[in-house]
């Protein structure tokens, strides 16, 4: 398994739940084809959680829980970040990021802000996220990475650019993966490797929507203090 978060497994279980994914057709307000939540959400296994809780192989790879109070400005302006601003998310949004072209959710994605290859995935910069409120929000990443995903669907995966459309085409092949989502409260924050896992941001469940500000950036683990005992 990829998803590896830096936090004590007793803290992951009780900030996370689990869930598989299904693919939409047909349904309001979400491209087809898109990769969703499938619910009901349910504790999340106990070999899930103690794979989450082990190391990760490289720290561009990790999840951290970062408490936002406690960042210093001067690690936001550093020369390898990048500010990509900020996006409000409305209530009880099962996901949040639609298609700037026509205002569609698009569900689980990968992104691509650093163009890598297949080989070089793991390698991206890392989103930071923070959580301005006044809501509750959730962050959801699934436990395949995209490298993972395109050795799975693709026979040219070694010089292939991974993109959206390779997950969408494993999970509507149904090979398996496990959604993850992790609650962040009014200024909590998180660092995550959305290059290489597929993720978005979800309200749902929640009655008041939720802005989020977000950075890229090459952050050593550690860099922030953690928000995971909370």
């Amino acid at each position: 398994m990829s998803l590896h978060i830096a936090a004590p497994a007793d803290v992951i279980r009780r900030r996370c739940e689990a869930t598989t994914v299904r693919v939409t057709s047909g349904e309001s307000g979400y491209e087809d084809g898109a990769v969703v939540p499938a619910g009901p959400w349910h504790p999340p296994p106990d070999d899930m959680v103690r794979r989450a809780a082990s190391p990760a192989a490289v720290d561009t790879t990790l999840v951290e829980l970062v408490d936002a109070a406690a960042i210093e400005a001067r690690l936001l302006t550093a020369p390898h970040v990048t500010r990509l601003g900020r996006a409000e998310s409305p209530a009880r949004a099962l996901t949040t990021t639609h298609n700037y072209r026509d205002g569609r959710r698009i569900g689980l994605h990968l992104d691509n802000w650093d163009k890598l290859s297949y080989h070089d995935k793991a390698l991206g910069r890392r989103r930071l996220c923070v959580n301005l409120g006044p809501g509750t929000r959730y962050l959801l990443v699934c436990d395949a990475d995209i490298q993972q995903i395109c050795r799975a669907i693709r026979p040219d995966h070694v010089t292939c650019y991974p993109h959206t459309d390779d997950l969408r085409a494993y999970a509507a092949a149904g090979l398996p993966m496990t959604c993850l989502r992790i609650r962040l409260a009014p200024g909590d924050g998180y660092l995550a490797p959305t290059e290489f896992l597929p993720h978005d941001g979800s309200t749902e469940g929640y009655a008041s929507p939720s802005t989020a500000a977000f950075w890229l950036g090459h952050w050593p683990h550690g860099t922030f203090r953690s928000a995971g005992s909370r």
